[in-house]
Protein backbone atom coordinates (compact mmCIF):
# COMPACT_ATOMS: atom_id res chain seq x y z
CA UNK A 1 0.00 0.00 0.00
CA UNK A 2 2.80 2.36 0.93
CA UNK A 3 4.61 1.48 -2.30
CA UNK A 4 1.45 2.19 -4.30
CA UNK A 5 1.03 5.57 -2.65
CA UNK A 6 4.69 6.36 -3.25
CA UNK A 7 4.33 5.48 -6.92
CA UNK A 8 1.22 7.61 -7.23
CA UNK A 9 2.90 10.55 -5.56
CA UNK A 10 5.86 10.19 -7.91
CA UNK A 11 3.51 10.19 -10.90
CA UNK A 12 1.74 13.27 -9.62
CA UNK A 13 5.09 14.93 -9.08
CA UNK A 14 6.18 14.16 -12.64
CA UNK A 15 2.94 15.53 -14.05
CA UNK A 16 3.41 18.67 -11.99
CA UNK A 17 6.94 19.12 -13.26
CA UNK A 18 5.78 18.54 -16.82
CA UNK A 19 3.06 21.16 -16.34
CA UNK A 20 5.64 23.66 -15.11
CA UNK A 21 7.86 22.84 -18.09
CA UNK A 22 4.90 23.31 -20.45
CA UNK A 23 4.00 26.63 -18.84
CA UNK A 24 7.53 27.90 -19.42
CA UNK A 25 7.72 26.64 -23.01
CA UNK A 26 4.24 28.03 -23.76
CA UNK A 27 5.28 31.41 -22.39
CA UNK A 28 8.34 31.49 -24.63
CA UNK A 29 6.18 30.47 -27.59
CA UNK A 30 3.72 33.32 -26.94
CA UNK A 31 6.60 35.78 -26.70
CA UNK A 32 7.89 34.69 -30.10
CA UNK A 33 11.10 33.19 -28.73
CA UNK A 34 10.65 30.17 -30.94
CA UNK A 35 14.06 28.59 -30.54
CA UNK A 36 13.91 28.72 -26.74
CA UNK A 37 10.36 27.32 -26.82
CA UNK A 38 11.51 24.45 -29.06
CA UNK A 39 14.28 23.66 -26.62
CA UNK A 40 11.71 23.55 -23.81
CA UNK A 41 9.38 21.22 -25.69
CA UNK A 42 12.27 18.97 -26.71
CA UNK A 43 13.24 18.67 -23.04
CA UNK A 44 9.67 17.64 -22.22
CA UNK A 45 9.80 14.94 -24.95
CA UNK A 46 12.98 13.57 -23.44
CA UNK A 47 12.08 13.83 -19.74
CA UNK A 48 8.30 13.34 -19.73
CA UNK A 49 7.43 10.81 -22.46
CA UNK A 50 3.84 10.55 -21.23
CA UNK A 51 3.35 14.19 -22.28
CA UNK A 52 5.52 14.02 -25.40
CA UNK A 53 2.58 13.92 -27.84
CA UNK A 54 1.52 17.43 -26.93
CA UNK A 55 5.13 18.65 -26.91
CA UNK A 56 5.66 17.17 -30.40
CA UNK A 57 2.50 18.89 -31.62
CA UNK A 58 3.70 22.23 -30.24
CA UNK A 59 7.10 21.68 -31.87
CA UNK A 60 5.41 21.01 -35.22
CA UNK A 61 3.39 24.19 -34.78
CA UNK A 62 6.55 26.23 -34.16
CA UNK A 63 8.39 24.68 -37.11
CA UNK A 64 5.46 25.59 -39.40
CA UNK A 65 4.68 28.97 -37.82
CA UNK A 66 4.58 31.77 -40.44
CA UNK A 67 6.36 34.19 -38.10
CA UNK A 68 9.22 31.80 -37.41
CA UNK A 69 12.20 33.11 -39.37
CA UNK A 70 13.70 29.61 -39.21
CA UNK A 71 10.54 27.86 -40.35
CA UNK A 72 11.16 24.23 -41.33
CA UNK A 73 8.26 22.24 -42.79
CA UNK A 74 10.32 19.05 -42.95
CA UNK A 75 10.94 19.10 -39.20
CA UNK A 76 7.29 19.95 -38.58
CA UNK A 77 6.24 16.85 -40.54
CA UNK A 78 8.81 14.78 -38.66
CA UNK A 79 7.28 15.80 -35.31
CA UNK A 80 3.76 15.03 -36.54
CA UNK A 81 4.81 11.64 -37.90
CA UNK A 82 6.24 10.76 -34.47
CA UNK A 83 2.84 11.44 -32.90
CA UNK A 84 1.16 9.05 -35.35
CA UNK A 85 3.82 6.38 -34.92
CA UNK A 86 4.52 6.59 -31.18
CA UNK A 87 1.18 7.84 -29.83
CA UNK A 88 -1.55 6.34 -32.04
CA UNK A 89 -4.21 6.87 -29.35
CA UNK A 90 -3.23 10.49 -28.70
CA UNK A 91 -5.83 13.19 -28.88
CA UNK A 92 -3.31 15.20 -30.89
CA UNK A 93 -3.09 12.58 -33.64
CA UNK A 94 -6.12 13.80 -35.61
CA UNK A 95 -5.09 17.46 -35.41
CA UNK A 96 -1.54 16.43 -36.29
CA UNK A 97 -2.69 14.57 -39.40
CA UNK A 98 -4.75 17.59 -40.47
CA UNK A 99 -1.73 19.85 -39.96
CA UNK A 100 0.43 17.44 -41.97
CA UNK A 101 -2.12 17.55 -44.80
CA UNK A 102 -2.01 21.35 -44.87
CA UNK A 103 1.79 21.38 -44.75
CA UNK A 104 1.91 18.95 -47.68
CA UNK A 105 -0.43 21.27 -49.57
CA UNK A 106 1.79 24.24 -48.81
CA UNK A 107 4.88 22.32 -49.93
CA UNK A 108 3.14 21.36 -53.17
CA UNK A 109 2.19 24.97 -53.79
CA UNK A 110 5.71 26.07 -52.92
CA UNK A 111 7.01 23.69 -55.56
CA UNK A 112 4.58 25.14 -58.09
CA UNK A 113 5.62 28.65 -57.11
CA UNK A 114 9.30 27.71 -57.37
CA UNK A 115 8.66 26.33 -60.84
CA UNK A 116 6.83 29.48 -61.86
CA UNK A 117 9.61 31.61 -60.42
CA UNK A 118 12.16 29.63 -62.42
CA UNK A 119 10.08 30.16 -65.55
CA UNK A 120 9.79 33.87 -64.76
CA UNK A 121 13.56 34.08 -64.29
CA UNK A 122 14.11 32.40 -67.64
CA UNK A 123 11.61 34.74 -69.28
CA UNK A 124 13.32 37.76 -67.70
CA UNK A 125 16.66 36.54 -69.03
CA UNK A 126 15.16 36.02 -72.47
CA UNK A 127 13.54 39.44 -72.28
CA UNK A 128 16.86 40.99 -71.25
CA UNK A 129 18.57 39.37 -74.22
CA UNK A 130 15.79 40.54 -76.51
CA UNK A 131 15.98 44.05 -75.07
CA UNK A 132 19.69 44.05 -75.93
CA UNK A 133 18.80 42.90 -79.44
CA UNK A 134 16.13 45.60 -79.69
CA UNK A 135 18.60 48.25 -78.50
CA UNK A 136 21.14 47.07 -81.07
CA UNK A 137 18.49 47.17 -83.80
CA UNK A 138 17.48 50.67 -82.77
CA UNK A 139 21.09 51.77 -83.05
CA UNK A 140 21.32 50.20 -86.49
CA UNK A 141 18.09 51.92 -87.53
CA UNK A 142 19.39 55.26 -86.25
CA UNK A 143 22.63 54.79 -88.17
CA UNK A 144 20.71 53.89 -91.33
CA UNK A 145 18.44 56.90 -90.88
CA UNK A 146 21.52 59.10 -90.61
CA UNK A 147 22.90 57.59 -93.79
CA UNK A 148 19.57 58.10 -95.54
CA UNK A 149 19.47 61.70 -94.34
CA UNK A 150 23.07 62.30 -95.40
CA UNK A 151 22.43 60.73 -98.80
CA UNK A 152 19.28 62.78 -99.29
CA UNK A 153 21.12 65.92 -98.24
CA UNK A 154 24.07 65.19 -100.51
CA UNK A 155 21.81 64.62 -103.50
CA UNK A 156 20.11 67.98 -103.16
CA UNK A 157 21.18 71.59 -102.61
CA UNK A 158 22.36 72.59 -99.15
CA UNK A 159 20.65 75.33 -97.17
CA UNK A 160 23.79 77.31 -96.42
CA UNK A 161 27.55 77.26 -96.08
CA UNK A 162 29.20 78.02 -92.74
CA UNK A 163 32.89 78.93 -92.60
CA UNK A 164 34.56 78.99 -89.18
CA UNK A 165 37.86 80.80 -89.58
CA UNK A 166 39.36 79.90 -86.21
CA UNK A 167 38.60 76.21 -86.68
CA UNK A 168 39.62 76.36 -90.36
CA UNK A 169 36.44 74.52 -91.32
CA UNK A 170 33.85 74.88 -94.06
CA UNK A 171 30.56 73.17 -93.24
CA UNK A 172 27.64 72.35 -95.49
CA UNK A 173 24.33 72.76 -93.63
CA UNK A 174 21.10 71.04 -94.66
CA UNK A 175 17.91 71.18 -92.59
CA UNK A 176 19.89 72.42 -89.63
CA UNK A 177 22.36 69.52 -89.73
CA UNK A 178 26.01 69.56 -90.74
CA UNK A 179 26.22 67.04 -93.56
CA UNK A 180 29.85 67.58 -94.57
CA UNK A 181 32.90 69.41 -93.24
CA UNK A 182 36.11 70.39 -95.01
CA UNK A 183 39.45 71.71 -93.80
CA UNK A 184 40.26 75.04 -95.41
CA UNK A 185 43.13 77.44 -95.94
CA UNK A 186 42.44 81.16 -95.48
CA UNK A 187 44.11 84.42 -96.41
CA UNK A 188 47.73 84.80 -95.42
CA UNK A 189 46.69 87.36 -92.77
CA UNK A 190 43.73 85.45 -91.28
CA UNK A 191 43.11 87.31 -88.01
CA UNK A 192 40.26 89.81 -88.12
CA UNK A 193 37.79 90.76 -90.82
CA UNK A 194 38.81 92.03 -94.24
CA UNK A 195 38.33 95.78 -94.54
CA UNK A 196 40.45 96.82 -97.52
CA UNK A 197 41.95 95.63 -100.75
CA UNK A 198 45.29 93.85 -100.45
CA UNK A 199 45.15 93.12 -96.70
CA UNK A 200 45.19 89.33 -97.35
CA UNK A 201 42.35 88.88 -94.85
CA UNK A 202 39.33 86.63 -95.24
CA UNK A 203 36.03 88.51 -94.74
CA UNK A 204 33.64 87.96 -91.85
CA UNK A 205 29.89 88.35 -92.18
CA UNK A 206 26.84 87.24 -94.14
CA UNK A 207 27.18 86.72 -97.88
CA UNK A 208 25.95 84.44 -100.66
CA UNK A 209 27.31 82.72 -103.72
CA UNK A 210 26.68 85.13 -106.58
CA UNK A 211 28.62 83.47 -109.41
CA UNK A 212 30.60 80.39 -110.43
CA UNK A 213 33.70 80.04 -112.58
CA UNK A 214 34.44 76.57 -113.90
CA UNK A 215 37.46 77.85 -115.83
CA UNK A 216 39.16 79.22 -112.73
CA UNK A 217 42.95 79.06 -112.44
CA UNK A 218 42.18 77.44 -109.06
CA UNK A 219 40.40 74.54 -110.75
CA UNK A 220 36.88 75.80 -109.95
CA UNK A 221 35.61 78.73 -107.90
CA UNK A 222 32.42 79.95 -106.25
CA UNK A 223 32.35 83.74 -105.99
CA UNK A 224 31.17 85.22 -102.68
CA UNK A 225 29.19 88.48 -102.58
CA UNK A 226 31.91 90.41 -100.75
CA UNK A 227 31.77 93.33 -100.13
CA UNK A 228 28.30 93.69 -98.67
CA UNK A 229 26.82 97.03 -97.58
CA UNK A 230 28.49 96.93 -94.16
CA UNK A 231 31.87 96.20 -95.76
CA UNK A 232 31.47 99.14 -98.16
CA UNK A 233 30.44 101.48 -95.36
CA UNK A 234 33.43 100.50 -93.23
CA UNK A 235 35.83 100.94 -96.14
CA UNK A 236 34.28 104.32 -96.95
CA UNK A 237 34.78 105.42 -93.34
CA UNK A 238 38.40 104.29 -93.56
CA UNK A 239 38.86 105.96 -96.91
CA UNK A 240 39.98 102.76 -98.61
CA UNK A 241 38.74 100.34 -101.25
CA UNK A 242 37.09 97.25 -99.74
CA UNK A 243 38.52 95.02 -102.44
CA UNK A 244 36.70 92.01 -103.87
CA UNK A 245 37.16 88.74 -105.74
CA UNK A 246 36.67 86.61 -102.62
CA UNK A 247 35.95 83.02 -103.58
CA UNK A 248 35.74 79.48 -102.36
CA UNK A 249 38.09 77.63 -104.69
CA UNK A 250 40.32 74.63 -105.20
CA UNK A 251 44.10 74.38 -105.51
CA UNK A 252 44.60 74.21 -109.26
CA UNK A 253 47.73 75.42 -111.04
CA UNK A 254 48.95 71.84 -111.38
CA UNK A 255 49.19 71.48 -107.60
CA UNK A 256 46.20 69.20 -107.07
CA UNK A 257 48.58 66.49 -105.88
CA UNK A 258 49.16 68.49 -102.67
CA UNK A 259 45.69 67.41 -101.54
CA UNK A 260 44.61 68.04 -97.96
CA UNK A 261 48.10 69.14 -96.92
CA UNK A 262 47.40 72.52 -98.54
CA UNK A 263 45.31 73.42 -95.46
CA UNK A 264 48.35 73.21 -93.19
CA UNK A 265 49.12 76.85 -94.01
CA UNK A 266 47.02 79.90 -94.92
CA UNK A 267 48.16 80.68 -98.45
CA UNK A 268 45.36 82.57 -100.23
CA UNK A 269 44.92 86.33 -100.67
CA UNK A 270 41.70 86.24 -98.65
CA UNK A 271 39.80 83.41 -100.32
CA UNK A 272 38.74 80.10 -98.80
CA UNK A 273 40.57 77.15 -100.34
CA UNK A 274 39.71 73.44 -100.35
CA UNK A 275 41.04 70.57 -102.46
CA UNK A 276 40.06 70.24 -106.11
CA UNK A 277 37.89 67.21 -105.37
CA UNK A 278 36.18 69.04 -102.52
CA UNK A 279 35.38 72.16 -104.54
CA UNK A 280 33.75 69.93 -107.15
CA UNK A 281 31.58 68.39 -104.43
CA UNK A 282 30.68 71.78 -102.95
CA UNK A 283 29.90 73.13 -106.43
CA UNK A 284 27.40 70.31 -106.95
CA UNK A 285 25.61 71.02 -103.67
CA UNK A 286 25.68 74.82 -103.43
CA UNK A 287 23.92 76.62 -106.29
CA UNK A 288 24.16 80.33 -106.95
CA UNK A 289 22.21 82.11 -104.22
CA UNK A 290 23.33 79.79 -101.41
CA UNK A 291 23.92 81.84 -98.22
CA UNK A 292 27.48 81.90 -96.89
CA UNK A 293 28.22 82.82 -93.28
CA UNK A 294 31.84 83.50 -92.36
CA UNK A 295 32.54 83.54 -88.63
CA UNK A 296 35.73 84.67 -86.90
Amino acid sequence: MAATLAGGCASLGARGEARVAFDEADRLFRQGDYQAALAGYERIVGEYPEAADRALFEMATIHAHPKNARKDYARALESLQRITADYPASGYRHDGEMMAFYIDSVLSKDQVIAGLQAQAKTLRQDLGAREDDIAALRQQIAALEQKVFAFAALTGPVDRILIEKKARLLKLISKGEVIKSYRVALGGNPEGAKDRQGDNKTPEGMYFIDAKNRDSRYHLSLHISYPNEQDRLRARELGVSPGGDIMIHGIGNGLSWVGGAHADIDWTKGCIAVTDGEIEEIDGLAPVGTPVEIRP
